[in-house]
């Protein structure tokens, strides 16, 4: 191809991020007091080695008590920005912008790590787990029933991600994503599956968005040059739940809040039967895309024409990759060359002049 829009850059706000193959974040269950250390620096330095144009770490716990599990890392003190400082220099040094998810966990947190040898479920308080909290009192399936949050306890909540955007920002990061997915608190907020509530942050989408909105708003308003894209959940696939339509009116409140794009994911608030194939997801990405931003689309894209074709049929604006960028930390580098963009040597490290990609 002469210049694939794989390999093309993109511009969100001031920000020139290299191509628009980007690594999603992924958790790795491997910090401890909230405080990253020497496996994510060669993680997430391994893939931004890999040519991507950003790397985003994984849901970040703007809380204590916001953390998936007890070693997720955070970014609630300013302890943990030193962890998190080599992390950025290490992608910077090879090229690549980072960002930064920032999350909270909500009924969904307090849990096991996603590890092989440990168990399933909640982590109890007798060693190391806590209360979790959330909309209405209604548990995820085989976890602990959590605290229904009182609107007094909102604004507390919305402090907190703005502070963890200011961390960010002081540690060096490009961009934050904001975590409205998969199940997580903002997410059980947007879904009238898990929202329940009768106050001005229940009943339809302008009330069950008003948190996140509060959020996306706070950023701004301290952060004017930050870029800042919001992952969400467009559909929970289940009769009732978050779908399309409501996601793409979703996207647009978003954008007038200043959100800078939409990183289409879906599902995991509530179980169900999700149709998994290739690019599965991307219908999703298309119908937000209708909105006024533009889409990340992630999901069982696994080869270097599928990606390109979804931007070619104007399906999304820019790839997100997960595990195959786990299976193969060098995979753009070797879908540049497979598309012959135009940059695609200048990608490869020096060091690695005479690999054959």
């Amino acid at each position: 191809m002469a210049d694939p829009l794989l390999f093309q850059p993109i511009v969100l706000r001031e920000l020139e991020i290299r191509n628009r193959l980007w690594v999603a974040p992924m958790c790795q269950y491997s910090a401890r007091d909230g405080i990253v250390g020497d496996w994510h620096l060669q993680h997430l330095g391994g893939l931004a080695r890999g040519g991507a144009g950003l790397v985003i770490m994984e849901a970040t716990a703007v809380v204590s008590e916001g953390r998936i599990s007890p070693r997720c890392p955070g970014i609630w003190d300013d302890a943990q920005l030193p962890g998190l400082e080599r992390v950025v220099a290490a992608a910077h040094a090879h090229g690549a912008r980072i960002g930064i998810q920032l999350a909270h966990a909500g009924r969904k947190g307090s849990t096991h790590p996603s590890l092989p040898g440990f168990p399933d479920g909640s982590v109890p308080e007798s060693e190391g787990g806590w209360t979790t909290v959330a909309p209405s009192a209604l548990a995820f399936p085989g976890l602990a029933e959590p605290r229904a949050l009182d609107a007094e306890e909102l604004p507390g909540l919305v402090r907190a991600f703005a502070d963890g955007a200011a961390r960010a920002v002081a540690a060096g990061f490009d961009l934050v994503e904001i975590h409205a997915a998969h199940g997580y608190l903002l997410h059980e907020f947007l879904s009238p599956l898990s929202n329940r509530r009768t106050d001005d942050y229940g009943g339809d989408l302008a009330g069950r968005a008003r948190l996140l909105r509060e959020v996306v708003r706070a950023i701004r308003a301290e952060q004017p040059e930050l870029p800042v894209i919001v992952r969400i959940s467009a559909t929970d696939w289940t009769e009732g739940g978050l779908d399309a339509e409501e996601s793409t009116a979703l996207a647009a409140l978003i954008a007038a809040d200043g959100a800078d794009l939409v990183d289409v994911s879906s599902g995991a608030n509530v179980p169900a039967r999700i149709p998994v194939g290739p690019s599965y997801q991307v219908p999703l990405a298309q119908a937000v895309r209708r909105g006024p931003l533009p889409v990340g689309a992630v999901g069982l894209i696994t080869s270097a024409t599928q990606a390109e074709g979804i931007l070619a049929s104007g399906q999304a604006d820019v790839i997100l990759l997960g595990r195959p960028v786990l299976a193969n930390p060098h995979l753009p580098i070797a879908w540049a060359h497979e598309l012959r963009a135009p940059g695609a040597a200048d990608l490869v490290p020096p060091q690695y002049a005479r690999a054959r990609f």
